[in-house]
């Protein structure tokens, strides 16, 4: 039976996609190992990126939501307790451990398990697991020994590739990354921020549930999970956002979750008649509260790869931000920055920093700051803005903060 839609407005959307990233609201006075684990939950994943222009992006997206975050924490969470793991899904995140049986339902099936927007990938994993038998066995017996470091592989010198496939340096890496998305091996540690790997049957904790569900189930199950995190969205943003490009038949997914009123649709009269969002049953009730006084803003800022801005044509259809990662442009071209970290201020993107970590002087360089069209010209919002910059500071040990002479003249008093 076919239900009217609910209507909600472009603002309310916004606020409850900021809200389910844990974006607004005060920022917690103590991030605990638990509040690690709960964003890590309710944004299905934290994407992981070690380059540390200023710091990797995804201690920058735990403290955006965590304030006072301990990188040691994480490590623990890792490690040692296990209830994160690093998995590519396709691209490298901190999952839920407790998720395994999501995952492992993709690992028993891949390649297959890649949808058909991975077009000859798919068919290029099939022909080089089975044409390379001979270097499986050899990896998983070496590891057997205990975990290796890439290079550490007896020939992964003597196989370099040069076929610009995937992008990694040797048949021994790719096939560590094949493996991996089989579930046979994962990522165990690192050492001079170098992955360790080892058998993932040596490296699980014996409380992991692989479960058996079905290719309905498995869709299903992770709809909602990124539905959750992104409060509202449409088919698109759902396949891209988690698991990315995995997907098999995610129409006959969302209709049988509709069906069972676990979903419902939504209209946005501000986004056309062409956007057909969905929301999860659980989240009706935030998406109305969110014109209420109890709705709280928060100053953040943002890495490269964080949540909020993965999808540029969801960021820019929501929120009006047009955001490149700019550090992958010839330098030419680059129009704001580096490695530029967007200002999120409650549910608006009113600006950006090119920040550098200069580690020989512990000092925290913006290089340029960069003010959006309406962005607030007050004192107040240049003054939190300006704190939020110092926050970033402590984050990453520096013992100052120095700014240039690209400041938009009305926070200039406050950026200095």
């Amino acid at each position: 039976m076919s239900r009217e839609p609910i209507v909600a407005s472009l603002q309310s959307v916004r606020r409850l996609a900021v809200t389910k990233q844990h974006l607004a609201g005060k920022v917690p006075a103590r991030a605990t190992t638990a509040a690690v684990v709960r964003v890590v939950r309710d944004t299905a994943f934290i994407q992981w990126d070690p380059v540390t222009v200023v710091s990797p992006s995804h201690m920058i997206s735990m403290w955006a939501r965590l304030g006072d975050f301990r990188p040691a924490d994480l490590e623990r969470l890792l490690w040692r307790e296990k209830r994160l793991f690093l998995h590519w899904i396709p691209i490298a995140a901190l999952v839920l451990t407790e998720d395994y049986p999501l995952y492992y339902s993709m690992m028993r099936r891949y390649p297959e398990s890649l949808s058909k927007s991975w077009g000859s990938q798919r068919a290029y994993a099939r022909t080089f697991l089975a044409g390379h038998s001979k270097l499986r066995r050899k990896i998983l017996a070496a590891l057997r020994k205990g975990p290796l470091q890439v290079g550490q592989f007896e020939d992964h010198s003597r196989t370099p590739r040069n076929d610009g496939e995937w992008g990694s340096s040797s048949d021994v890496s790719l096939m560590l990354y094949l493996l991996l998305m089989r579930g046979e091996v994962m990522v165990v540690g690192h050492e001079g921020g170098q992955n360790l790997w080892g058998l993932s049957e040596s490296f699980l904790p014996s409380w992991v549930d692989k479960g058996n569900l079905s290719g309905p189930e498995f869709e299903e199950l992770a709809a909602q999970r990124a539905l959750r995190a992104l409060g509202t969205a449409t088919r698109k943003e759902i396949q891209y956002h988690f698991p990315r490009g995995m997907y098999h038949d995610l129409p006959g997914a969302l209709a049988r979750l509709e069906a069972m009123s676990t979903i419902h649709r939504v209209k946005v009269d501000e986004l056309g008649h062409h956007d057909e969002r969905y929301i999860h049953a659980e989240d009706v009730r935030a998406l109305e509260s969110m014109t209420t006084a109890a709705w709280q803003p928060r100053m953040s800022l943002l890495p490269p790869f964080d949540n909020m801005v993965g999808s540029q044509e969801r960021l820019n259809r929501l929120f009006g931000f047009d955001y490149i990662r700019e550090q992958f442009l010839p330098k030419e071209k680059r129009k704001f920055g580096t490695y530029v970290l967007p200002i999120l201020h409650g549910d608006r993107f009113i600006g950006r920093i090119d920040p550098r970590l200069d580690k020989t002087k512990n000092e925290l360089v913006i290089n340029s700051v960069h003010a959006e069209p309406g962005a607030p010209t007050d004192r107040e919002t240049a003054a939190e803005i300006g704190e939020t910059i110092e926050r970033l500071g402590r984050l990453v040990g520096a013992t100052q903060v120095t700014y240039t002479r690209r400041v938009p003249e009305p926070w200039k008093s406050s950026l200095r």
